[in-house]
């Protein structure tokens, strides 16, 4: 079986403050690492209610300071929200303060609305500019670009890209870098995602070889409908943002059921959960089995969130016991 290793977007659940949030990421990565998890990522999100994680590298850093052996990355940094020059210098950081430890997820996702676009002082258009921001990026590492970015430069900060929008498995094969793809529900076009990405691979300094990282939902529970109320909370929060614009903190699965709920409503939640991966424990060993058949994955990245932090912590649990890490 894969590696296993955590993508967490940090939620806010219901009566949080986003500092408490936070805390209780860190705290959870120091779960994850007990668990004997691969990697801890994080991730990258702006002006949403319902979301603390909003500056990756600087969340990152306080995860690695109160762990030991977990690798620690993002999930990822979205570059055209960024200068080249400062991810370099801030990825060179981390791998200065905690070597060996450190991955550079990235990621080509602007702001989800024209306000916050403008804040961060870009626009769609700098999503164009993706395939030339990550050749700057990888070159301040390598010395081949005319600034010496100071500590990146000569550093080995291992680079992941996201497969957000179209092109991204194409320049992770140009590049010759590992690819994460989401796991979702009619697997056909993540299918020819990473074939494509296979079959136009070209080995680098950074891989030898295509390295695949699916990103899956996956819920481990005593039976299939505490497994489904583990994702409900989350997959309610995605229903609300798709028709009210903004993603709310999480709530108690049972408050979720009992909401009053539009026909449109109805339909996005059930779409929220569809192709996501729930049940019990051998429910849960059969579908990850195919996923990975399917996919030939070198790694699943579980992105799991829930209200109830016990049963969360207890679905890793009994997953990293199915699979392994």
């Amino acid at each position: 079986m894969p590696r296993l290793s955590v993508l967490h977007r940090s939620p806010v659940r219901r009566g949080q403050t986003h500092a408490d949030a936070l805390r209780d990421t860190v705290r959870f990565a120091q779960r994850i690492e007990e668990l004997g998890y691969h990697r801890f990522w994080v991730s990258e999100h702006h002006a949403v209610p319902g979301i603390a994680g909003s500056a990756p590298t600087v969340l990152a850093a306080a995860v690695a300071a109160a762990t030991s052996r977990i690798r620690v990355g993002t999930g990822g940094v979205m570059l055209p929200n960024h200068q080249p020059l400062v991810v370099a210098e801030q990825f060179g950081v981390l791998e200065s303060l905690y070597p060996g430890r450190i991955d550079m997820g990235l990621g080509r996702s602007v702001g989800f609305t024209g306000a916050v676009r403008r804040a961060l002082g870009h626009d769609r258009e700098d999503a164009d500019r993706y395939g030339e921001q990550l050749t700057e990026l990888l070159g301040y590492f390598t010395g081949e670009q005319p600034v010496h970015a100071r500590p990146a430069e000569g550093l080995r900060v291992p680079p992941f890209l996201l497969a957000t929008g179209d092109g991204s498995a194409e320049l992770a094969a140009e590049h010759g870098l590992p690819l994460v793809v989401a796991a979702v529900a009619g697997q056909d076009r993540m299918l020819q995602v990473v074939e494509r990405y296979r079959g136009r691979f070209t080995r680098s300094d950074w891989a030898a070889r295509p390295y695949v990282v699916v990103a899956a939902t996956i819920a481990v529970a005593g039976s299939a409908q505490e497994a489904r109320d583990l994702l409900l909370s989350e997959a309610w929060s995605t229903a609300y943002s798709r028709t009210r614009g903004e993603f709310p903190p999480l709530l108690p699965p049972a408050e979720v059921r009992a909401l009053p709920k539009t026909e449109r409503q109805r339909e996005y939640l059930e779409s929220a959960l569809r192709g996501q991966i729930a049940g019990t424990r051998d429910e849960v060993a059969d579908a990850v089995e195919k996923l990975v058949h399917t996919t030939a994955a070198d790694e699943i990245l579980v992105t799991t969130a829930g209200y109830d932090r016990e049963a969360l912590l207890d679905s890793y649990r009994r997953l990293v016991t199915l699979v392994g890490t």
